[in-house]
């Protein structure tokens, strides 16, 4: 098993993973194969893939803002899970935070992702009670901006 960090031509085996994991919430725009390609010009060097004789059986999407790091779809196909390689996966992507001076860290998971939140949880990650998290979406399927800039 290797880990290195995600490239663009990794995104059909990413996507694939992820659309066969149970729990995982996709975004027909922010996970499209452009979405993930913006994502990693942003942050190309927070982002992971581990790889088992080329197959991808494990990823971590994440990035800054500058102030905050977010991780985002950290998953392990389900035949592979319980040899270590989610939290080898935190930690490169931990690590490439650090060095670029991030100091906290953030991420959502599901609320029907039992077992994504038991994981987090085991880690030592803290759910937030105080926090209650707003979206809106500011583009339509086809990516055309639903407010008018002046």
């Amino acid at each position: 098993m290797m880990i290195r960090k995600m490239v663009i031509t990794d995104y059909e085996g990413i996507f694939e993973l992820w659309e066969n994991t149970e729990g995982m919430g996709l975004r027909s725009l922010d996970d499209s194969v452009q979405g993930i390609s913006a994502f990693l010009k942003r942050n190309p060097t927070t982002s992971f893939v581990a790889l088992d004789n080329d197959e991808i059986i494990g990823t971590i999407l994440c990035g800054h803002d500058g102030r905050r790091g977010y991780i985002y779809h950290t998953v392990v196909k389900e035949n592979c899970r319980r040899r270590g390689i989610a939290t080898k996966l935190i930690e490169s992507a931990v690590s490439a935070l650090q060095k670029e001076g991030i100091t906290r860290v953030c991420l959502n998971v599901m609320e029907t992702n039992v077992f994504g939140k038991s994981f987090w949880e085991r880690r030592g990650w803290e759910k937030k009670d105080f926090l209650d998290f707003y979206s809106k979406s500011i583009t339509n399927k086809e990516n055309t901006p639903l407010f008018e800039i002046k």
